[in-house]
């Protein structure tokens, strides 16, 4: 009889676990919530097998509780991310991201004539879609969609 293969990636004590990234953009995630630049230890894995997104990524940072304001940033790039808030051990909350209804520097606008691309000024929009995310730019009016969004 063959034992079932089993692979783990090491639980963490306390800390924020995010499931269900689509593998694509684990790396999007990281930028927004800026794990790059922290010292945390951080564990991920990508293109895991996931029923719901075919593949996916999952992302372990320790000792790091995020507010809701910097958890929905990533609903741009993740709507399906769910957080897991881990206190000892033990899965203590889980939360779901929103796409807000407003995104403020976090996105490019995609005209290339828009004030936000040429002066200093912070990028807004508003949400259009949340599905197939679409953003309206809150200077010039116009639509960036998934396709175009660019992450600052």
């Amino acid at each position: 009889m063959k034992e079932a293969k089993q692979m783990s990636v090491s639980a963490i004590q306390n800390g924020t676990v995010i499931d269900h990234v689509p593998a694509s953009n684990l790396f999007k995630v990281i930028q927004i919530l800026g794990l790059d630049r922290i010292e945390n230890q951080i564990t991920f894995g990508t293109n895991l097998e996931s029923k719901k997104l075919g593949l996916k990524a999952i992302i372990k940072i320790s000792g790091v509780f995020f507010e809701d304001k910097d958890i929905n940033r990533i609903a741009l790039v993740a709507p399906d991310a769910k957080l897991n808030i881990i206190k000892d051990y033990e899965v203590v909350e889980k939360k779901v991201v929103e796409v807000p209804e407003i995104i403020v520097g976090i996105a490019k606008c995609m005209n290339p004539k828009c004030i936000t691309n040429f002066e200093t000024v912070t990028t807004r929009f508003s949400i259009v879609s949340k599905k197939n995310i679409s953003l309206k730019c809150h200077y010039c009016e116009k639509i960036t969609n998934q396709e175009n969004l660019e992450i600052i």
